[in-house]
């Protein structure tokens, strides 16, 4: 049937696949099919985690390179930045 589609009103099998998705991800002004919100759902999610992990990642790099001090608990801030001298230069560890 797709086939047929394709060859029928002379459009590409890629783009009729796409329009499919699309539909089905409520695009088209139409009710999005539940298992395709609940993917955009997880992509959304994936995303964010990605996102954090790298944040995550570099805040522990500057903690360790001593860019980032640990806040004390009576300090209200969750970071502060040492504008000290302790900036290293060219990003080597000594």
């Amino acid at each position: 049937m797709p086939a047929q589609l394709t060859r029928r009103y002379e459009i590409s099998s890629g783009l009729l696949y796409h329009w499919k998705e699309q539909y089905a991800r409520g695009r088209f002004n139409n009710e999005p099919s539940k298992e395709a919100a609940l993917e955009d759902r997880v992509r959304q999610l994936e995303q964010l985690v990605g996102k954090l992990t790298l944040e995550n990642e570099f805040l522990k790099k500057a903690v360790q390179r001593g860019l980032l001090t640990l806040p004390k608990k009576s300090d209200v801030s969750l970071l502060n930045i040492v504008t000290s001298s302790k900036t290293r230069k060219g990003g080597a560890s000594s």
